[in-house]
């Protein structure tokens, strides 16, 4: 980890902490709106393919309940009160949901890491709020250091953070870093198209897409689910499982979009200020993205082998 750190030059390390500071400020200022209208959970929701949604936030939260377990169930995690995890990170927690739902169903500690210092204020008092300030602990803290010693978690968390992060290998090192030996790693994220055999890079008009969506989101350059496959092999990880449900959640950005139409959206929105703006001015670009299957909404899940 240090020698790579050292081998960037600082061209990439002032990059790296341009965008780090403008996804903090991005949710500092959007994470208030978004569980005013949507909740605690800052995520997609899983639905049935093709399914039409109502406009109403129960639907919504039992939908992002449902990734969550949907999830869970595609990594094998053990429900058996003796294999269960007993801690737990989040990478890239938002304002603590998945953190609270993993603490409350498993009876384990949660440590969740976010880059927003709103977010983790956020966090800490929706867990007290909830009962759940011995279970759940928040703080501000980089992915790609996790301020954590090695082997610490048996369950390993990361829901829509690995898009944010500019180095996937570190971020991935990382998360291999801190999972206990067995632990299960879960990752669950946006991804571009694996490109075909006979394909070196995506085409002009895709990568231009992709590139307005990374200035508003405060992206850095995609990766494919196969590209992830690739260096969790490279550390040696197991049982390796991935899984398209891009058609799962292809209900969620037309519900956005809807919900920023109506008046209480709208006036949320006027409140906060141009970056998240800016974001909701993308989601068509979203919509076609997933539409033209460029955009691919991935779950890639490994275990860390026991020696």
């Amino acid at each position: 980890m240090a020698v790579a750190a050292a081998l960037e030059t600082p061209m990439e390390q002032q990059e790296q902490q341009q965008l780090k500071k403008g996804i903090a400020e991005f949710y500092d200022e959007s994470s208030g709106v978004w569980e005013d209208i949507w909740g605690e959970h800052m995520h997609h929701g899983f639905y049935e393919p093709d399914s039409r949604v109502s406009g109403s936030e129960s639907d919504h939260c039992a939908a992002q309940i449902r990734m969550i377990e949907e999830s869970l169930r595609f990594a094998a995690v053990p429900e058996e009160a003796e294999k269960r995890p007993k801690k737990v990170v989040d990478v890239g927690c938002g304002i603590g949901g998945s953190s609270r739902y993993l603490a409350r169903k498993y009876g384990a500690k949660c440590h969740g890491i976010t880059l927003s210092p709103v977010q983790a204020q956020r966090a800490n008092a929706l867990a007290a709020a909830q009962g759940l300030a011995d279970q759940a602990f928040f703080q501000v803290g980089d992915a790609l250091n996790q301020p954590f010693p090695d082997g610490e978690f048996d369950l390993v968390w990361s829901m829509e953070s690995g898009e944010h992060m500019p180095d996937k290998p570190k971020f991935v090192s990382e998360l291999a870093r801190v999972a206990a030996p067995g632990a299960t790693i879960i990752i669950v994220t946006w991804c571009h198209r694996d490109l075909g055999p006979s394909e070196e890079s995506l085409t002009k008009w895709e990568k231009d897409h992709l590139d307005k969506i990374c200035k508003a989101y405060y992206l850095p350059e995609w990766c494919s689910t196969s590209d992830y496959v690739k260096l969790l092999q490279s550390l040696n990880l197991q049982d390796i499982r991935t899984a398209d449900w891009s058609a799962n959640v292809a209900p969620f950005w037309p519900a956005v979009i809807r919900s920023a139409l109506t008046w209480k959206g709208f006036t949320s929105l006027l409140r906060t200020g141009m970056k998240t703006i800016r974001g909701a001015l993308v989601m068509p670009l979203m919509i076609e993205g997933f539409n033209k299957d460029l955009i691919k909404f991935s779950i890639i899940t490994c275990k860390k082998a026991l020696n």
